[in-house]
């Protein structure tokens, strides 16, 4: 998924009651900006091991965040847990703790709660297979539930932490007058979709602006109470690498008034951020399929590991924002409805319900395996990207 980087807002003074703050939309993080760090080969290896090291600490986090939501329901749905494990390969440490061993495993590239009678049948009374199916369903989706969760609370503590003592909104409080167009934004207006998208908070605006590729933008508003859709509304625009057009100075054309804040305020946006976040990456998906990304702009763990790294010498803020990002995208993933994956064993076990009968064990376990290695060589391709973009400074 694109990985969009996010500045913080900052209120700019005026001569109103209320102060308005400048619209800076999401970009994505610049190569060069910790070149300082890497002045040296010793500069280099201590930053190599410090990405490394932040990585596989943030990545394992967030493994160990979703299989405990698997474990805790796997345990409330009184399913017996054969194992718990953090990480892929062969074990580096176990304890046997009751009827369960915990393991940490060689690769940090997932986990894995083992259940009795998950993939296999079994005559146990607490095996997953001989469970009600709603009962298997709460299992499946509780890790997606679990990083979702991690999400939510992530961008509150952001915003409640740092950027000062306000949060955007999306309401329109200055509107440059050079932005010219028949149907512009005008002071007051409540923003309410881009292109037909939901806006929620100052996030959406940013994105649905990203995502246009010729500057003329449909924007719903809500005017002294009244609902409206402003058609045509033009853009700067700027040609891209890739031969497209795209929004440039968002933040020279219009302002957002700041939203004061306090524990509702945040913990509301922190909702709505999420529910964004969690919409990008479907976004993500309808562009890589439609051709409007390429598969050369996913990032795989090197790709990834190299942000959440950068992110970590910007600041608390931003990266505890990039962490929710990671986290939301893993869960959303996890749930498409891909064999291999929670979204995909939720599509069998739906399936069953409708049929009243599962399906053949053998034939599921086919199509997971095949599912398994696209989704490894999907894995090789955008590493094989990340090591290519750094390798050429991209």
């Amino acid at each position: 998924m694109r990985t969009w980087w996010k500045r913080r807002w900052k209120p700019s003074l005026g001569s109103r009651s209320r102060r308005s703050r400048k619209f800076s939309p999401p970009t994505r993080l610049p190569a060069h900006r910790y070149a300082h760090l890497s002045d040296s080969n010793g500069g280099i290896a201590i930053n190599v091991v410090l990405t490394i090291v932040i990585a596989i600490l943030v990545f394992g986090f967030l493994i160990f965040f979703h299989e405990l939501g698997h474990f805790l329901v796997a345990k409330a749905m009184k399913v017996k847990v054969n194992e718990f494990a953090i990480g892929m390969g062969p074990t580096l440490l176990k304890k046997k703790h009751g009827e369960t061993t915990y393991a940490l495993r060689a690769f940090p590239i997932g986990g894995f709660v083992a259940m009795e009678g998950e993939n296999e049948e079994s005559d146990d009374d607490r095996a997953f297979n001989r469970k009600p199916v709603w009962r298997r369903v709460l299992i499946c989706i509780a890790g997606a539930f679990m990083n979702i969760l991690l999400g939510v609370i992530l961008l509150c503590i952001m915003n409640g932490c740092f950027g000062g003592q306000y949060l955007a909104s999306t309401t329109v409080a200055r509107v440059d007058v050079t932005f010219a167009s028949e149907n512009k934004l005008e002071v007051g207006d409540e923003i309410t979709s881009i292109n037909g998208a939901p806006v929620y908070v100052d996030y959406d605006i940013s994105f649905n602006l990203l995502r246009d590729n010729d500057g003329v933008v449909d924007i719903g508003v809500n005017r002294n109470g009244q609902a409206m859709t402003l058609t045509g509304v033009e853009f700067p625009t700027t040609l891209g690498e890739d031969g497209k057009l795209y929004i440039q100075n968002i933040g020279e054309s219009f302002k957002v008034y700041p939203e004061e804040k306090n524990f509702f305020s945040v913990l509301k946006h922190g909702a709505l951020q999420t529910l964004s976040v969690a919409r990008l990456v479907w976004a993500s998906l309808i562009d890589l399929i439609t051709g409007n990304v390429g598969l050369e702009q996913l990032s795989g763990p090197v790709g990834t590991a190299g942000v959440i790294s950068q992110a970590a010498f910007m600041g608390w803020d931003q990266f505890l924002f990039v962490v929710a990002l990671i986290t939301v995208n893993l869960g959303v993933f996890n749930l498409l409805p891909i064999p291999a994956l929670d979204g995909g064993r939720l599509v069998f076990l739906i399936i069953e319900a409708i049929r009243r009968k599962p399906l053949n064990p053998k034939y599921e376990g086919y199509v997971n395996a095949a599912s398994f290695l696209l989704l490894i060589l999907l894995m090789v391709a955008v590493t094989f990207n990340d090591i290519v973009r750094i390798a050429t400074g991209g």
